[in-house]
Protein backbone atom coordinates (compact mmCIF):
# COMPACT_ATOMS: atom_id res chain seq x y z
CA UNK A 1 0.00 0.00 0.00
CA UNK A 2 1.18 3.53 -0.80
CA UNK A 3 2.27 5.42 2.30
CA UNK A 4 0.44 8.46 3.65
CA UNK A 5 2.05 11.84 3.14
CA UNK A 6 2.22 13.29 6.67
CA UNK A 7 3.08 16.75 5.38
CA UNK A 8 -0.18 16.91 3.43
CA UNK A 9 -2.15 15.63 6.42
CA UNK A 10 -0.62 18.34 8.63
CA UNK A 11 -1.35 21.01 6.01
CA UNK A 12 -4.98 19.90 5.76
CA UNK A 13 -5.59 20.16 9.50
CA UNK A 14 -3.65 23.40 9.78
CA UNK A 15 -6.14 24.87 7.29
CA UNK A 16 -9.23 23.24 8.79
CA UNK A 17 -11.78 25.36 10.60
CA UNK A 18 -11.76 24.43 14.32
CA UNK A 19 -15.53 23.99 14.61
CA UNK A 20 -17.52 21.23 16.27
CA UNK A 21 -18.30 19.82 12.79
CA UNK A 22 -14.74 19.65 11.44
CA UNK A 23 -13.42 16.76 13.59
CA UNK A 24 -16.35 14.71 12.27
CA UNK A 25 -15.59 15.68 8.65
CA UNK A 26 -19.07 17.20 8.33
CA UNK A 27 -18.00 20.68 7.22
CA UNK A 28 -19.30 21.76 3.81
CA UNK A 29 -22.48 19.68 3.78
CA UNK A 30 -24.82 22.26 5.28
CA UNK A 31 -25.41 20.27 8.45
CA UNK A 32 -26.43 22.41 11.45
CA UNK A 33 -24.28 22.59 14.59
CA UNK A 34 -26.85 20.34 16.26
CA UNK A 35 -25.57 17.48 14.05
CA UNK A 36 -22.24 17.41 15.89
CA UNK A 37 -24.01 17.66 19.25
CA UNK A 38 -26.28 14.74 18.35
CA UNK A 39 -23.38 12.58 17.22
CA UNK A 40 -21.18 13.42 20.19
CA UNK A 41 -23.98 12.74 22.69
CA UNK A 42 -24.78 9.40 21.05
CA UNK A 43 -21.10 8.40 20.89
CA UNK A 44 -20.62 9.39 24.52
CA UNK A 45 -23.23 6.81 25.51
CA UNK A 46 -21.20 4.12 23.75
CA UNK A 47 -17.98 5.26 25.39
CA UNK A 48 -19.52 5.35 28.87
CA UNK A 49 -20.36 1.65 28.52
CA UNK A 50 -16.80 0.85 27.49
CA UNK A 51 -15.28 2.75 30.42
CA UNK A 52 -17.24 1.21 33.27
CA UNK A 53 -14.21 -0.61 34.72
CA UNK A 54 -11.61 2.18 34.24
CA UNK A 55 -10.07 3.86 37.32
CA UNK A 56 -11.62 7.37 37.54
CA UNK A 57 -8.77 8.57 39.77
CA UNK A 58 -6.27 7.90 37.01
CA UNK A 59 -4.96 9.82 34.00
CA UNK A 60 -6.46 9.88 30.51
CA UNK A 61 -4.25 10.31 27.44
CA UNK A 62 -6.33 11.89 24.65
CA UNK A 63 -4.46 11.45 21.36
CA UNK A 64 -5.30 13.99 18.66
CA UNK A 65 -7.53 16.18 20.83
CA UNK A 66 -9.10 18.25 18.04
CA UNK A 67 -11.32 21.03 19.40
CA UNK A 68 -11.46 19.33 22.80
CA UNK A 69 -14.92 17.74 22.90
CA UNK A 70 -13.56 14.48 24.29
CA UNK A 71 -11.05 16.26 26.51
CA UNK A 72 -13.94 18.01 28.27
CA UNK A 73 -15.85 14.73 28.49
CA UNK A 74 -12.89 13.06 30.20
CA UNK A 75 -12.10 16.06 32.41
CA UNK A 76 -15.56 15.80 33.96
CA UNK A 77 -15.04 12.13 34.78
CA UNK A 78 -11.33 11.62 35.48
CA UNK A 79 -8.78 13.24 37.77
CA UNK A 80 -6.30 14.25 35.07
CA UNK A 81 -6.42 14.53 31.27
CA UNK A 82 -3.42 14.87 28.94
CA UNK A 83 -4.35 15.99 25.43
CA UNK A 84 -1.91 15.90 22.51
CA UNK A 85 -2.70 17.87 19.34
CA UNK A 86 -0.34 18.80 16.48
CA UNK A 87 -2.43 21.44 14.68
CA UNK A 88 -1.81 25.03 15.77
CA UNK A 89 -5.45 26.01 15.11
CA UNK A 90 -6.88 23.16 17.12
CA UNK A 91 -4.33 23.67 19.87
CA UNK A 92 -5.65 27.22 20.34
CA UNK A 93 -9.21 25.87 20.56
CA UNK A 94 -8.03 23.41 23.20
CA UNK A 95 -6.32 26.17 25.17
CA UNK A 96 -9.61 28.07 25.36
CA UNK A 97 -11.39 24.98 26.63
CA UNK A 98 -8.73 24.42 29.28
CA UNK A 99 -9.95 27.51 31.13
CA UNK A 100 -13.14 25.57 31.89
CA UNK A 101 -11.28 22.42 32.97
CA UNK A 102 -8.04 23.08 34.90
CA UNK A 103 -7.35 19.33 35.08
CA UNK A 104 -6.63 19.28 31.33
CA UNK A 105 -2.97 19.46 30.31
CA UNK A 106 -2.32 20.25 26.64
CA UNK A 107 0.72 19.52 24.45
CA UNK A 108 1.17 20.72 20.87
CA UNK A 109 3.14 17.79 19.53
CA UNK A 110 3.09 14.89 17.09
CA UNK A 111 1.61 11.88 18.91
CA UNK A 112 4.30 9.67 17.40
CA UNK A 113 6.97 11.35 19.50
CA UNK A 114 4.97 12.15 22.65
CA UNK A 115 5.91 10.24 25.80
CA UNK A 116 3.67 10.73 28.88
CA UNK A 117 5.48 11.22 32.16
CA UNK A 118 2.86 9.41 34.23
CA UNK A 119 1.16 5.98 34.01
CA UNK A 120 -2.06 6.06 32.01
CA UNK A 121 -5.41 4.56 33.03
CA UNK A 122 -7.02 5.22 29.64
CA UNK A 123 -5.56 6.01 26.24
CA UNK A 124 -8.10 7.33 23.73
CA UNK A 125 -7.80 7.70 19.96
CA UNK A 126 -10.81 9.50 18.51
CA UNK A 127 -9.96 9.04 14.84
CA UNK A 128 -6.17 9.19 14.88
CA UNK A 129 -5.02 5.80 13.61
CA UNK A 130 -6.57 6.41 10.19
CA UNK A 131 -3.95 9.16 9.67
CA UNK A 132 -1.01 6.87 10.45
CA UNK A 133 0.81 4.33 8.31
CA UNK A 134 0.80 0.74 9.55
CA UNK A 135 4.36 0.79 10.89
CA UNK A 136 3.68 3.98 12.86
CA UNK A 137 0.50 2.56 14.35
CA UNK A 138 2.43 -0.49 15.52
CA UNK A 139 5.19 1.63 16.98
CA UNK A 140 2.67 3.87 18.80
CA UNK A 141 0.66 0.96 20.19
CA UNK A 142 3.75 -0.87 21.46
CA UNK A 143 4.84 2.25 23.31
CA UNK A 144 1.35 2.89 24.72
CA UNK A 145 1.17 -0.68 25.96
CA UNK A 146 4.06 0.13 28.29
CA UNK A 147 2.51 3.45 29.37
CA UNK A 148 -0.76 1.87 30.54
CA UNK A 149 -0.91 1.09 34.25
CA UNK A 150 -2.21 -2.36 35.38
CA UNK A 151 -5.90 -2.55 34.56
CA UNK A 152 -5.64 0.31 32.05
CA UNK A 153 -7.23 0.11 28.62
CA UNK A 154 -7.18 1.89 25.27
CA UNK A 155 -10.26 2.86 23.28
CA UNK A 156 -9.99 3.66 19.58
CA UNK A 157 -12.82 5.16 17.55
CA UNK A 158 -11.86 4.70 13.91
CA UNK A 159 -13.45 4.99 10.48
CA UNK A 160 -13.59 1.56 8.85
CA UNK A 161 -14.41 -0.21 5.61
CA UNK A 162 -15.88 -3.67 5.19
CA UNK A 163 -12.86 -5.49 3.76
CA UNK A 164 -9.10 -5.02 3.66
CA UNK A 165 -7.63 -1.54 3.64
CA UNK A 166 -7.72 1.41 1.26
CA UNK A 167 -5.80 4.68 1.15
CA UNK A 168 -7.32 8.01 0.22
CA UNK A 169 -4.87 10.38 -1.42
CA UNK A 170 -4.92 13.99 -2.54
CA UNK A 171 -5.33 17.04 -0.31
CA UNK A 172 -7.12 14.92 2.29
CA UNK A 173 -5.33 11.68 3.07
CA UNK A 174 -6.32 8.77 5.29
CA UNK A 175 -6.17 4.98 5.49
CA UNK A 176 -9.47 3.15 5.91
CA UNK A 177 -9.04 -0.29 7.43
CA UNK A 178 -11.53 -3.06 8.10
CA UNK A 179 -12.39 -4.34 11.57
CA UNK A 180 -10.40 -7.51 10.90
CA UNK A 181 -7.31 -5.51 9.87
CA UNK A 182 -7.48 -3.46 13.09
CA UNK A 183 -7.94 -6.61 15.16
CA UNK A 184 -4.82 -8.10 13.59
CA UNK A 185 -2.78 -4.93 14.28
CA UNK A 186 -3.94 -4.83 17.91
CA UNK A 187 -3.12 -8.48 18.50
CA UNK A 188 0.29 -8.21 16.79
CA UNK A 189 1.23 -5.30 19.08
CA UNK A 190 0.39 -7.17 22.27
CA UNK A 191 -3.21 -6.13 22.89
CA UNK A 192 -6.30 -8.16 23.63
CA UNK A 193 -9.52 -6.95 22.01
CA UNK A 194 -12.16 -6.63 24.74
CA UNK A 195 -15.07 -5.27 22.74
CA UNK A 196 -15.91 -3.92 19.29
CA UNK A 197 -19.01 -1.78 18.85
CA UNK A 198 -20.34 -0.21 15.66
CA UNK A 199 -20.69 3.55 15.83
CA UNK A 200 -24.30 3.83 14.63
CA UNK A 201 -24.48 7.67 14.88
CA UNK A 202 -21.53 7.91 12.50
CA UNK A 203 -23.15 5.50 10.04
CA UNK A 204 -26.38 7.51 10.06
CA UNK A 205 -24.69 10.81 9.25
CA UNK A 206 -22.31 9.21 6.76
CA UNK A 207 -25.39 8.03 4.85
CA UNK A 208 -26.41 11.68 4.54
CA UNK A 209 -22.94 12.80 3.45
CA UNK A 210 -22.71 10.10 0.80
CA UNK A 211 -26.23 10.90 -0.42
CA UNK A 212 -25.35 14.59 -0.85
CA UNK A 213 -22.13 13.72 -2.67
CA UNK A 214 -23.94 11.37 -5.08
CA UNK A 215 -26.73 13.90 -5.60
CA UNK A 216 -24.23 16.56 -6.61
CA UNK A 217 -22.58 14.17 -9.07
CA UNK A 218 -25.95 13.31 -10.62
CA UNK A 219 -27.62 16.72 -10.49
CA UNK A 220 -25.01 19.47 -10.10
CA UNK A 221 -26.68 22.07 -7.90
CA UNK A 222 -25.62 25.63 -7.03
CA UNK A 223 -23.38 25.85 -3.97
CA UNK A 224 -25.95 28.01 -2.18
CA UNK A 225 -28.41 25.09 -2.22
CA UNK A 226 -26.33 23.19 0.32
CA UNK A 227 -27.64 25.48 3.06
CA UNK A 228 -31.12 24.14 2.25
CA UNK A 229 -30.32 20.54 1.33
CA UNK A 230 -28.00 19.90 4.29
CA UNK A 231 -30.53 20.60 7.07
CA UNK A 232 -33.29 18.77 5.15
CA UNK A 233 -31.15 15.64 4.79
CA UNK A 234 -29.97 15.80 8.41
CA UNK A 235 -33.41 16.18 9.99
CA UNK A 236 -34.81 13.57 7.59
CA UNK A 237 -32.18 11.12 8.82
CA UNK A 238 -32.94 11.92 12.45
CA UNK A 239 -36.68 11.38 11.99
CA UNK A 240 -36.18 8.06 10.20
CA UNK A 241 -33.20 6.92 12.26
CA UNK A 242 -34.74 3.71 13.62
CA UNK A 243 -35.34 2.11 10.24
CA UNK A 244 -33.18 3.91 7.69
CA UNK A 245 -29.89 2.52 9.07
CA UNK A 246 -31.33 -0.98 8.57
CA UNK A 247 -32.39 -0.42 4.96
CA UNK A 248 -29.02 -1.23 3.32
CA UNK A 249 -28.99 -4.64 5.06
CA UNK A 250 -32.62 -5.31 4.06
CA UNK A 251 -31.79 -4.43 0.44
CA UNK A 252 -28.49 -6.31 0.43
CA UNK A 253 -26.51 -3.11 -0.15
CA UNK A 254 -23.11 -2.10 1.21
CA UNK A 255 -24.05 1.46 2.10
CA UNK A 256 -22.54 3.75 3.18
CA UNK A 257 -19.05 2.93 1.99
CA UNK A 258 -17.49 4.09 5.24
CA UNK A 259 -18.42 2.89 8.71
CA UNK A 260 -16.97 3.53 12.15
CA UNK A 261 -16.23 1.35 15.16
CA UNK A 262 -15.16 1.64 18.78
CA UNK A 263 -12.42 -0.79 19.82
CA UNK A 264 -11.74 -1.40 23.50
CA UNK A 265 -8.37 -3.09 23.97
CA UNK A 266 -5.95 -3.86 26.81
CA UNK A 267 -2.42 -5.27 27.05
CA UNK A 268 -2.45 -9.04 26.73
Amino acid sequence: MVALNYKKIQEFWDRAKPSSLSPYMMEGYGFPESASKYRFKAEAKILKRLLESVDRNGTVLDLGGGVGLWASFFAERFRHVITVEASQRFYKALAARRSLHPNIQIFQQDVRSFVPQTPISLAFSGGLLMYLNDEDIRSLLKRLRGDLKPGGIMVCRETTIRNGAAIRQGNYQAVYRSVSVYKKIFEETGFQVLKIEKNSPYVLLEMGIQFLEKLKETIPYPKRWISILGPCVYFGLRLSNRWIVKMPRWLGMEYPELQNHFFAIRPS
